[in-house]
């Protein structure tokens, strides 16, 4: 049991969690405080399969899971609005963490399988803001499944919180996610290509290299319902879907990153990154846009600048969430704000992700979109 959550390197809170929702039932250890950085996403991934890049990805096979990676992910946002306009937004988030590699896996004792599952949902209304977590171990328990993923017909689940195929392909999807007053229900109907990011879906994170397998879905209209406070809410609007899986995002001197994922009105999508670095080393940044027909225009991150324009001090932490980027390239300027400051997931690894709004110099350069910042410190 120690075992596992040292390979893993989880605060006790997720420790307790997992603890009560596996049933695994062994004494307590001393607390550990919550850190804002991510250790784990920056430990070292001896005995793990590394990505890397001239691999290619291949469907439907990597909609599913990657249990020789360490690290994956199936992340869903939702820029959304009601039929009197009002914007709400929504986050859901499936992650897959192996306990240790592949080859040192000893036993098929299903309670002691080698994957574990966290799940986020998050939904931001117009002015609020709730988020949830749950767990569960993978592996066949008794013929079922508490949590896991397939590729062909694509579904992610955990328990009923749950991302699924409605057809014989990929795509339509549909989303399900539910807790106590709270909830999404929506369609995904693709209107545009799948995307890979980076060199072929090998995005690199580091100067030095490294980085994740990494490809998204950012044409996506959705239809549903947002379910807030007991209350269900017609709405529509669009979605992305970004896909990654690693053993190692970060290294050992970055902190955290921002991430920005844009639908502009013009039809086109814009994503960029910054990784923040420790020390008086650069930043890492990355930016492409994405034209209408879902071709890539990589842009030159040395000329890529992200300018604060105002923080606020959510959850004890100074974030910032009003942004310029400029893109002298393709000569835009963006204004981002947040929809409102407390978009904050107090979940076992916090951070801060939330619905933007975007303002150009031209009615097509507006848009909505999402920004996550992670390894801000209290």
């Amino acid at each position: 049991m120690t075992r596992l959550f040292d390979s893993l390197r989880l605060p006790w809170r997720v420790a307790g969690l997992m603890l009560a929702a596996l049933s695994l039932g062994c004494d307590p250890a001393p607390p550990v405080a919550r850190t804002a950085d991510l250790a784990l996403l920056a430990e070292s991934a001896a005995g793990f399969a590394q990505a890397q890049p001239d691999v290619p990805l291949v469907f439907p096979r990597d909609h599913g899971e990657h249990p020789d990676f360490r690290i994956e992910w199936w992340y869903l946002t939702a820029n959304l609005r009601d039929e009197g306009g009002r914007a709400f937004g929504a986050q859901w988030t499936l992650f897959r963490f192996a306990v240790q590699p592949p080859a040192l896996r000893t036993s098929d004792n299903p309670w002691q399988g080698g994957q574990v599952f966290m799940a986020h949902l998050a939904i931001t209304s117009p002015d609020d803001h709730v988020s949830f977590q749950r767990y569960a171990r993978g592996g066949d328990h008794e013929g079922a499944r508490q949590a896991g993923v397939t590729s062909k017909p694509f579904a992610a689940w955990l328990d009923d919180w749950s991302l699924a195929s409605t057809g014989s392909d990929w795509l339509p999807l549909e989303l399900r996610a539910a807790q106590g007053g709270f909830g999404i229900d929506l369609k995904l109907q693709g209107n545009g290509p799948l995307v890979l990011q980076g060199e072929a879906g090998f995005s690199q994170k580091h100067p030095a290299g490294g980085g994740s397998h990494y490809y998204s879905q950012p044409f996506l209209e959705l239809s549903g319902s947002v379910r807030w406070a007991g209350e269900s809410i017609a709405v529509s609007g669009q979605g992305w879907l970004d896909r990654e899986w690693s053993s190692q995002f970060l290294q050992q001197d970055q902190a955290g990153w921002d991430w920005f994922a844009l639908h502009l009105d013009s039809g086109e999508k814009l994503m960029l990154f910054r990784l923040r670095s420790r020390s008086a080393a650069e930043d890492y940044q990355h930016a492409v846009l994405i034209a209408a027909d879902g071709g890539k225009r990589p842009l030159d991150p040395a000329r890529v600048q992200l300018v604060v324009l105002g923080d606020a001090t959510v959850a004890g932490r100074k974030l910032p969430l009003h942004w310029r980027i400029e893109l002298p390239e393709i000569g835009r300027v963006l204004r981002v704000d947040a929809l409102h400051d407390d978009q904050w997931l107090d979940v076992d690894f916090p951070y801060w992700e939330g619905a933007v709004t975007v303002t150009g110099a031209s009615p097509a350069e507006n848009g909505v979109g999402y920004l996550e910042l992670t390894g801000y410190a209290p």
